[in-house]
């Protein structure tokens, strides 16, 4: 059985980066799971580094 898609958000701006959605904007394909996108990814609202990004825990 697949792993759900989670949602996880910035520690600075809440923007919120949802696996099922991806970020199209910035290259990543909705479906990407957080952990395959580059460390070089920013938020999009805020400039923040993928690692101030936290797990929401449903």
């Amino acid at each position: 059985m697949p792993t759900p898609n989670r949602r996880y958000r910035c520690r600075y701006c809440s923007h919120i980066y949802d696996e099922a959605l991806g970020d199209p904007d910035s290259g990543i394909a909705p479906g990407t799971r957080y952990e395959d996108i580059p460390d070089s990814w920013l938020c999009p609202e805020c400039g923040a580094a993928k690692g101030d990004y936290e797990l929401i825990e449903d």
